[in-house]
């Protein structure tokens, strides 16, 4: 089976992760996306509980697609490279970042090395270059491609101004975080 992980904080989840993940299905040879909240976030940034953001995640409902918690159940510490022992041998696996992350991805720990294990799939993101890529790295394109620039940052300002979010995150996310409390406070990033 083809698995493509999805990683990210995920704080909260948002309609731009369920986009990503149905056209994923949609437009390559995906068998089956796995969302990946990570247990911390690298760098570290102030999140919200790990188990609220995990919670949010299990709320999202994409057929062809599951959270796996294999970043949480061995508290790994948000870098990439360290799933690479934990994922099930049975499966060929690539990993989904956005365009967004293309700057920065050779800053990311073992970048070589995580190319040498799987294909990264470079999701277009709203606004941002699909460049520079690395040998190693597939664009997803289709000429019925949806892009965003929604982005969880986004979202928590939104909540920390009093702007509704009903457009930008599932209606069980938003009662879930109105529920908990969450992103309220000013010190939120």
């Amino acid at each position: 089976m083809k698995i493509a992980l999805l990683g990210g904080s995920f704080d909260p989840p948002h309609n731009g992760h369920l986009l990503i993940a149905r056209q994923m299905l949609e437009f390559t040879d995906t068998d089956e996306v796995w969302f990946l909240p990570n247990y911390t976030q690298s760098p570290v940034k102030n999140t919200a509980p790990v188990a609220d953001r995990l919670a949010m995640t299990r709320l999202l409902d994409v057929p062809g697609a599951r959270v796996s918690t294999i970043e949480i159940d061995n508290m790994l510490d948000g870098e990439t490279v360290r799933i690479l022992p934990f994922l099930p041998k049975e499966h060929i696996y690539s990993f989904i970042i956005g365009s967004d992350q293309l700057s920065g991805f050779t800053k990311w720990l073992d970048w070589q090395k995580l190319l040498d294990a799987m294909p990264f799939w470079v999701f277009p993101r709203t606004g941002y270059s699909n460049e520079p890529m690395q040998n190693g790295m597939k664009l997803v394109e289709h000429k019925h491609l949806i892009t965003t620039d929604t982005s969880s940052t986004e979202v928590r300002h939104r909540i920390q101004s009093g702007l509704p979010i009903d457009q930008l995150v599932l209606k069980s996310v938003a009662s879930y975080i109105a529920d908990h409390g969450l992103y309220t406070q000013n010190d939120v990033v």
